[in-house]
C-alpha cells in the first residue's frame, strides 16, 4: 500500500506540474497574442519591410523667353554587385565590357578595368565602386547599354543611386539672385519660392527577400508630386551685359563692391540684378545682395527734396536760388558743395550741378518750422518700408528714415537729410523712386518672378502693381526736366549719346558705419537714370563703394559710365535700328568714308551688278575687304582694318566673317538663329572690353 500511495502521489505531482506548465504556456501565448503581439508583429514587419521615399523632381527656373537658369540634373553614384553575376556570363562578356568602359572613361585602359574586375569578382565584392565621384546622366545612360550591365540589377549587378545636383547653366551669372536651398540657409529665388519648387515626395513600401534584396511591393506606392517651375523677369542678355560692365569697372578701380539694377519702367520687372563684392584674392563674386543693404545715398536722394517742394507748391524749377558760393552754415555746421563758386541760379541748374548748399537751403527755408511735413513725403514714397521685392534679406536690413522726436533727430538733421545724409535706404528703393519719375509718377513694385508654371501652363501669374503716386503731372514733368538737365548740362554731361537721350542723377556720399568712419576716405559713387528720356524703357541704378582714398570716386566719374555702357548695349539689342548723324561715321585718315566689311569677291559682284567699276585684288579674293570712297566718288576695295578698340558693325555679314572679326577684336561671340547677322547686342563704335560677350541674332 505504501508503495502504491507513493506512486500515486508522484503521478499527482507530475500531473499538477504538467497542468501548471501547460497553463503557463497558454497564458504566455494569450499574452503574446493579446498584449505583445502587435509590437512583435510590427518588429518583424519592420525588419523585413521598409518605406522608401520617392523624391519629387524639383522645379526649374526659366526666363520669360524660356532660357534655363537653374535646374536639377541627376547624377549617379554607381557600384557593382559581382556576387550576382553568372560566371559564364562574366567570362564571356568581361573583355567587351572593359573595352566599352575604357572608351567611356579614358583615364583607365581596358586591361586595367579587367584586372580590377576579375579580382573583385573572385572576392565576390557586393558593392564595388565603378569609379570615384558621380556619373553624369548621359554617362549612366551609356553604361546601361554595356554588356553584363544591360541585364537586370539582379543579374548584371549594376547598382545606381540617383542624386539631384542643382545646376546653373550660366555659372555665377545672377547666382545671388537665383540663390540656393540648404538645410541651414536658403537664398534668392530658390529660397523664396521653395514651397513651389520642391514639390511633394511620395512613398514606396519594399519587402526584403530571402536573398536580402529589397523588392518594391506593387500597389503600395504614393506617387510624388513634382515641383512647379518659376518664370523670372531676368533677361539673361541684359544680366550678362550689366555683370560684365560693372565687373570691369570694379576691377579697374579696385572697388570694395558694387550693385546694378535694371528695371523695366512700365512694369517694375527686374531685368538684371548684379551684386559683386571683392574677395581676399582680389577677384569679384556675388557675395551679398548689396541692392538690398541700406546706405546713406548721397545726392541721388535730392530728388525727394525736390519732389516734396514741388508737391507742396513751394517752388517751380525755374525759380532762382542762391547757393552762396557753395558753402552755407546750418546751426553752426557748414554744408559745402563738392565744387565751390555756385551762386544765383535756377533750381533746375542747382539740381543738375548737384548743389548741396542750394538743396539744403531750400529744405530749411520751407520746412524748418515743420520738418514733419517734409518727412511725411518720405513716408508717402514708401522709403520707410521694404520694397516688397521677392528676395530674402530686406527684413534683416531696415531702412532708416528719421523723424522729429527721434533720439537721433537734431537741429542739422533736416538740411543733411535733404542732401542724402542722416537717412539710409537701399539701392532698390532708389531705383524704384527714379523709375516712378520715368513712369509719369506711377511707382511700381519691383519683382523678379512673373509666373509659376506646372506642366508648361501658368498656374499663377504675377501682374505689375502700382504702389504709390509720387506727384501730379506738373511735379513729374518738372522732375523729368531736371533729370535731363543732369545729363545735358550737369554732373553727368560726359555720358551723353548721339543715338538716344537719357536722364538721371549722380550721387557721391562719404561712407561711415561699422569699422569705417567718414574720415577714412571711403566713398559711395552712384548714378540712377532712365532711357530713352523721352519714352523711357529702362531704369538703371548703379551703386559702387570705392576702396579707401581712391583717386576716382565721384558718381559722375565711376558709376555714370557704367550706366552709359549698359544703356548702349541694351539700346543696340532691344530698341531697333537708328540712323547716326553723318559726321559721327568713322573715317579714314584721309577723310574717306568706309563701308562695312565683306570679302573682295562679294564686293566685286555687288559693284558689277550695279554697274560701278572696281578692282578686287586677286591676292585678297577671299579675304575681308572694305569699300572706301573719297570726295571724288572714287571707289576702291582695300584690305579691311580690324579696329582693336571699338566694336565693329557686322550686321549683314555671314556668320563665319562676323565671328572672325569679333573674336579677332577680343570678344566672345554667342549666336542665335541661322543665316546672316540681323542684329548685334553691342552698339557698333562702342569701346571694346576684352572678353566681353556679344550676341549675334541671325535671320
Amino acid at each position: 500500500m505504501g508503495i502504491r500511495r507513493d506512486i500515486r502521489f508522484r503521478v499527482y505531482i507530475a500531473f499538477t506540474g504538467i497542468c501548471v506548465f501547460g497553463a503557463l504556456i497558454i497564458y504566455k501565448a494569450a499574452r503574446i497574442q493579446v498584449k505583445e503581439g502587435k509590437a512583435l508583429i510590427a518588429g518583424a514587419v519592420q525588419k523585413h519591410t521598409r518605406i522608401d521615399t520617392l523624391r519629387a523632381d524639383r522645379g526649374s527656373i526659366f526666363t520669360e523667353d524660356g532660357t534655363l537658369l537653374s535646374s536639377s540634373i541627376p547624377e549617379f553614384d554607381v557600384h557593382i554587385d559581382f556576387s550576382v553575376i553568372d560566371s559564364a556570363l562574366f567570362a564571356k562578356r568581361i573583355d567587351t565590357l572593359c573595352l566599352c568602359l575604357s572608351r567611356l572613361f579614358p583615364s583607365k585602359s581596358q586591361g586595367e578595368f579587367k584586372e580590377e574586375f576579375v579580382r573583385a569578382y573572385e572576392n565576390e565584392e557586393g558593392y564595388y565602386p565603378l569609379k570615384r565621384g558621380f556619373l553624369k546622366y548621359y554617362e549612366y545612360q551609356q553604361l546601361k547599354t554595356f554588356p553584363i550591365f544591360s541585364k537586370s540589377k539582379n543579374t548584371g549587378g549594376l547598382i545606381a543611386k540617383s542624386v539631384d545636383n542643382r545646376e546653373m547653366p550660366f555659372n555665377r551669372l545672377a547666382s545671388r539672385t537665383i540663390g540656393t536651398v540648404k538645410d541651414t540657409n536658403s537664398t534668392g529665388l530658390e529660397g523664396v519660392y521653395n514651397k513651389y519648387l520642391r514639390g511633394v515626395n511620395g512613398i514606396q513600401v519594399a519587402q526584403k527577400s530571402a536573398r536580402d534584396i529589397w523588392i518594391p511591393i506593387d500597389g503600395s506606392e504614393t506617387d510624388p508630386m513634382n515641383g512647379k517651375d518659376i518664370v523670372t523677369t531676368i533677361d539673361i542678355g541684359i544680366q550678362d551685359v550689366a555683370d560684365h560692365v560693372l565687373r570691369s569697372v570694379l576691377e579697374k578701380y579696385e572697388c570694395q563692391n558694387g550693385t546694378c539694377i535694371v528695371m523695366e519702367v512700365k512694369t517694375g520687372k527686374i531685368r538684371a540684378l548684379v551684386n559683386l563684392g571683392r574677395k581676399v584674392d582680389g577677384t569679384y563674386d556675388e557675395l551679398l545682395n548689396y541692392a538690398l543693404i541700406p546706405t546713406e545715398p548721397g545726392s541721388t536722394f535730392k530728388v525727394t527734396t525736390l519732389l516734396a517742394l514741388l508737391n507742396d507748391k513751394y517752388i517751380n524749377v525755374d525759380n532762382m536760388v542762391d547757393a552762396e558760393g557753395g558753402s552755407i552754415k546750418f546751426n553752426g555746421k557748414t554744408m559745402r558743395d563738392s565744387h565751390l563758386g555756385l551762386r544765383n541760379m535756377h533750381i533746375w541748374e542747382a539740381y543738375a550741378h548737384s548743389s548741396n548748399a542750394a538743396m539744403a537751403k531750400l529744405a530749411t527755408k520751407y520746412y524748418k518750422d515743420n520738418p514733419s511735413k517734409y518727412v511725411k513725403h518720405l513716408f508717402d514714397l514708401k522709403l520707410d518700408q521694404p520694397t516688397g521685392i521677392d528676395l530674402p534679406g530686406e527684413a534683416e536690413h531696415r531702412t532708416v528714415v528719421r523723424k522729429p522726436g527721434d533720439r537721433h533727430w537734431s537741429a542739422i538733421t533736416l538740411p543733411w537729410m535733404a542732401t542724402g545724409y542722416s537717412v539710409s535706404i537701399t539701392p532698390m528703393h532708389t531705383c524704384m523712386l527714379y523709375n516712378a519719375v520715368a513712369n509719369n509718377g506711377d511707382m511700381m513694385k519691383p519683382y523678379l518672378v512673373s509666373a509659376i508654371k506646372e506642366y508648361g501652363k501658368n498656374v499663377i501669374v504675377i501682374a505689375p502693381t502700382v504702389i504709390a503716386k509720387v506727384g501730379d503731372s506738373s511735379t513729374v514733368v518738372q522732375l523729368q526736366r531736371c533729370m535731363k538737365a543732369v545729363v545735358t548740362d550737369g554732373t553727368a554731361k560726359g555720358i551723353q549719346s548721339p543715338y538716344y537721350t537719357m536722364a538721371g542723377k549722380t550721387g557721391t556720399a562719404q561712407v561711415a558705419g561699422g569699422d569705417v568712419d567718414y574720415s577714412d576716405g571711403q566713398y559711395q559713387g552712384s548714378f540712377v537714370g532712365y532711357f530713352p528720356a523721352d519714352a523711357p524703357k529702362y531704369t538703371v541704378c548703379v551703386v559702387i563703394k570705392t576702396k579707401p582714398h581712391a583717386a576716382v570716386y565721384y558718381g559722375g566719374a565711376i558709376a555714370a559710365p557704367v550706366f552709359r555702357m549698359i544703356a548702349d548695349r541694351i539700346f543696340a539689342a532691344n530698341m531697333g535700328s537708328w540712323e547716326a548723324p553723318l559726321d559721327s561715321l568713322a573715317k579714314t585718315g584721309n577723310g574717306r568714308l568706309t563701308a562695312k566689311m565683306a570679302t573682295a569677291r562679294n564686293y566685286r559682284n555687288l559693284l558689277k551688278t550695279i554697274k560701278i567699276p572696281a578692282v578686287a585684288p586677286k591676292e585678297y579674293y577671299n579675304e575681308l575687304m572694305q569699300l572706301t570712297t573719297d570726295s571724288s566718288r572714287h571707289i576702291t576695295i582695300q584690305p579691311a582694318k580690324i579696329y582693336k578698340d571699338y566694336v565693329p558693325d557686322v550686321k549683314g555679314m555671314g556668320l563665319k566673317d562676323a565671328v572672325y572679326i569679333l573674336e579677332t577684336a577680343g570678344m566672345k561671340v554667342h549666336v542665335s538663329g541661322k543665316g546672316k547677322v540681323q542684329s548685334q547686342s553691342i552698339l557698333p563704335g562702342t569701346r571694346i572690353i576684352k572678353g566681353e560677350n556679344i550676341i549675334l541674332q541671325l535671320s
